[in-house]
């Protein structure tokens, strides 16, 4: 018999959440704005025009254009699409596995010293630093960058979801499973997983946030995505050697970074009291 952790009235307290509804506009604003970005940029994102570099923002031009005469508002968008995707992903990545990992040590006691060891290890290595050294075997690049920051996210999930598997597997609704006669499988489907499920999904949108701020990181230092794609760390990147003429070259995209990254915060810390029941006063 399962008991999965009650969301019921969830719903109920979002009406009494402004930062989470204001976090939500926000982050669709982005994302809609960005996965439009063919049909929204006004320019071609890649087109060079030494002609009109470094120019204030017109009304041909929103937000000025770079070094190179392109036009700032279009690569924003478009390179939104790269760093949102990347960090999507990443976290995608660091979720799947590491959950599985941590069901697996948390549940199987036999596992249990060797897989933590093993995370632990790699807990021991900063995400970031652990990244640079990823990319530094494998290449900087799109896809060398996505498996970097999601194989640095592993440990953090693994962990969590280990600490919640122990606290449930004793539990009078998994021995009652257990007595049942449920398969381990079944149990960790039908009576584990759901219960663990919340508090995984708070913590991957806060890492989503982490895991931007690495892939802009990343990219900002060269080892991300290369020139001349468009992705909002390599663009601050491209905008250091030209603070004092057009600051907005490096405004404007670390603003980008900075609302997503925000959102994202407030959207974890406003979902983990609406999943969480202790915080609801359920028990």
């Amino acid at each position: 018999m399962s008991h999965p952790v009650s969301t019921r009235g969830g719903s109920r307290r979002l009406g009494h959440k402004p930062l989470m509804l204001a976090a939500l506009a926000l982050l669709l604003a982005c994302g809609s704005a960005t996965a439009l970005a063919p049909q929204l940029a006004p320019h071609d994102p890649y087109r060079v025009n030494t002609a009109r570099r470094l120019e204030a923002p017109t009304r041909d031009h929103w937000l000025g254009t770079d070094e190179l005469g392109r036009d700032v508002l279009s690569r924003l968008l478009h390179g939104g699409r790269i760093t949102l995707a990347i960090g999507l992903v990443a976290t995608a990545i660091g979720l799947g596995v590491g959950v599985a990992v941590g069901l697996t040590a948390g549940y199987f006691r036999r596992l249990d010293g060797l897989v933590m060891r093993a995370t632990d290890v790699l807990m021991a290595i900063p995400a970031v630093l652990f990244a640079i050294a990823v990319v530094a075997v494998l290449g900087p690049g799109l896809v060398q960058i996505t498996v970097a920051v999601g194989v640095s996210a592993l440990p953090s999930f693994a962990r969590l979801t280990r600490a919640a598997v122990l606290s449930l597997r004793e539990m009078e609704f998994v021995e009652a499973s257990r007595a049942a006669g449920a398969s381990d499988f079944f149990i960790i489907r039908r009576d584990v997983l759901p219960n663990v499920l919340p508090s995984v999904l708070v913590y991957a949108s806060l890492h989503t946030a982490r895991a931007l701020l690495s892939v802009s990181i990343l990219s900002f230092l060269g080892l991300g995505v290369q020139p001349p794609a468009a992705e909002w760390g390599a663009m601050v990147s491209g905008a250091r050697s030209y603070l004092r003429q057009a600051p907005m070259l490096a405004t404007v995209p670390s603003m980008a970074i900075f609302v997503v990254v925000l959102s994202l915060n407030l959207l974890g810390d406003e979902l983990r009291d609406v999943l969480d029941p202790r915080l609801r006063g359920v028990v």
